[in-house]
């Protein structure tokens, strides 16, 4: 099977569910000390990809983040960790192969933080599938992909799309399912050798965001602690759709990132 991360999601008994904070040290602990691995972060310069940079380059991998933009994020310009990373400009979707090719190398391993969100039907299902599919292909042309992790999204939302979502929200579903079957494609379909990341609802940094959605971390948190109390437990156990995932713990993006960390560094095959 696959291995994938379901964060917070209803099949977690309660008793095994840890605070934020211990989850990602536990997380961080069992990374190796030290690494020379070749990590390629698409959408590194993005909220969750450039939190992922900092974790691998603070384990001694060496990055490069390729994103639309090239920069380094605000929130970390003055940061030490960012200096380390090779942050490159690129766009998935226009560039062809040979010079897609170019641009990735050859990573042993690579993180996809990729996504869009809008209204547009054909540009849900490029940003969000075609563009990964660019990426994945690119990364096991090179030659030496030993793994791969792609942040995609909580089987709770998804069961969402037919009844609870506007129609043209359903391509952003295809184009993750299309992009979570060229991660596995890309390791010549070892499904042990890739990390599905699926997050609910993500939440972090200093600012609210309405496209994609985002809150704080001190709201985020509050609201986290909140939900995960028991009553609000049961209550989403047995309510239906949207409202089930409105009532579900949302996941810090520190934990995101500690986890497609991981996955990218920890040959070892094990479930996260």
């Amino acid at each position: 099977l696959v291995s994938t991360i379901l964060a917070k999601t209803s099949n977690i008994p309660s008793k095994m569910m840890l605070s934020p904070i211990v989850s990602i040290i536990a997380l961080f602990s069992s990374l190796s000390p030290g690494s020379s691995l070749s990590v390629t972060v698409f959408g590194g310069g993005g909220f969750t990809g450039s939190r992922v940079c900092k974790l691998l380059v603070n384990k001694g991998a060496s990055v490069t983040s390729i994103s639309k933009s090239g920069t380094v994020p605000s929130w970390c310009q003055d940061e030490e960790w960012s200096s380390k990373v090779e942050w490159k400009k690129g766009d998935l979707l226009s560039a062809d192969d040979a010079s897609l090719d170019m641009l990735v190398g050859s990573p042993d391993a690579v993180v996809s933080c990729v996504g869009v969100v809008g209204t547009d039907p054909d540009v849900l299902l490029k940003g969000n599938g075609n563009a990964n599919v660019a990426a994945f292909n690119s990364a096991k042309r090179g030659g030496k992909l030993q793994r791969a992790a792609y942040v995609s999204v909580g089987s709770e939302v998804d069961a969402c799309k037919e009844n609870w979502l506007p129609e043209f929200f359903k391509s952003y579903f295809e184009g993750k399912i299309v992009a979570e079957k060229a991660a596995i494609d890309a390791m010549g379909g070892d499904a042990k050798k890739v990390c599905l990341v699926k997050p609910t609802f993500i939440y972090g940094g200093t600012e609210f965001g309405l496209l994609p959605p985002r809150v704080n971390y001190e709201y985020g948190s509050g609201v986290e602690e909140l939900l995960m109390l028991p009553p609000f437990k049961i209550l989403a156990d047995i309510t239906p759709g949207l409202i089930k995932v409105a009532l579900r713990p949302p996941v810090c993006v520190d934990s995101v990132a500690a986890a497609c960390a991981k996955a990218a560094m920890d040959d070892s095959g094990a479930d996260l």
